[in-house]
């Protein structure tokens, strides 16, 4: 059982705010005290924003763990110390939540990490408009790592992220998957197939 992260590489950066010796000391020694059984935290980094004309403060806690874990929480309130206590909550419930589904074993990793990058689309941008024609358009793009996990993993990994979607190689088939999470809270898996037309490979 970890119950005690010794030596725990932690990152503690600011924005919109200068952090404190106080601030830091306080971010590092709840992390420190987290009690996980499962899975062994690798590095944390903690990201502190305080935006004093809202009176919003907001910490942002990410967690590299073992096999190919990250764990990703935030929470905003009025105060930055109740934020972090807040955002080492979330962690807490999340891995009790999900601790009965964690991988006990190693398991062979087939493929590495790859970065695919992930476009957000603007709603607006794709309605007919009979007045004017616009061309569709991102408003969000950002690198996304597809990383080699087994469909367990994904699943575990889709239910503590704030992601609505995971996507993986999937260790079991040798190939591109997705987890999502449905509406009905429960999650499905897509397996896409590639076939060859006459305009090259397509997905079916």
């Amino acid at each position: 059982m970890q119950v005690h992260n010794v030596n725990l590489p932690i990152t503690v950066t600011g924005r919109h705010v200068e952090v404190t010796a106080a601030m830091r000391d306080y971010a590092q020694k709840k992390i420190e005290g987290l009690h996980l059984d499962y899975p062994r935290i690798i590095d944390a980094k903690v990201i502190l924003d305080v935006q004093t004309h809202h009176n919003q403060q907001k910490a942002e806690i990410i967690l590299h763990c073992a096999n190919h874990i990250v764990i990703e929480v935030d929470s905003t309130t009025s105060d930055i110390y109740s934020a972090i206590d807040e955002s080492i909550a979330k962690l807490t419930r999340r891995m009790r939540k999900f601790k009965t589904r964690m991988l006990k074993s190693h398991r062979p990793r087939n493929g590495s990490i790859k970065h695919f990058e992930e476009t957000v689309y603007n709603e607006e941008h794709l309605v007919d408009n009979d007045a004017e024609h616009v061309e569709p358009s991102y408003v969000h793009k950002e690198q996304y790592k597809v990383r080699p996990l087994y469909p367990d993993e994904a699943l575990v990994d889709a239910a503590m992220s704030d992601r609505n979607f995971v996507v993986f190689h999937n260790q079991q088939t040798h190939k591109l998957a997705i987890m999502y999470r449905r509406k009905d809270g429960e999650y499905g898996l897509i397996e896409p197939e590639f076939g060859v037309n006459g305009n090259g490979i397509t997905a079916t």
